[in-house]
């Protein structure tokens, strides 16, 4: 589970990242990347619709996203803001499918 400091809460935060963020899409979700002037914890947000699914499957997605998330946290760049749509075809996709749209969009630790 994502503590709180790693998570997206406010409206305006998702609106401002899918405005300003860079975007990139997988075959099951679209990533959207911002950059904070703060060094602060990375903060991850979900957009599931409805189109994937009913209640059992928008929350068994989000779920497995927010595993994903909380494996790749120490890798992800402090002070990114990501935000993940999930596209209608994740309701059928594996974990690991979900695995390599993740890690082909998230922003890298620069060492």
């Amino acid at each position: 589970m994502l503590a709180r400091p790693n998570r997206l809460t406010r409206g305006a935060d998702y609106k401002a990242v899918v405005r300003r963020g860079r975007r990139c899409a997988g075959a099951h979700t679209v990533t959207y990347v911002s950059r904070v002037v703060t060094d602060g914890p990375a903060r991850f947000g979900f957009i599931v619709s409805r189109q994937v699914g009913g209640a059992v499957i928008r929350n068994t997605v989000r779920r497995r996203l927010k595993a994903l998330c909380f494996e790749s946290l120490g890798a992800v760049a402090p002070g990114s803001d990501v935000v993940i749509r999930v596209l209608p075809s994740a309701a059928s996709a594996s974990f690991a499918e979900l695995r390599t749209d993740m890690t082909k969009c998230l922003p890298r630790r620069v060492a």
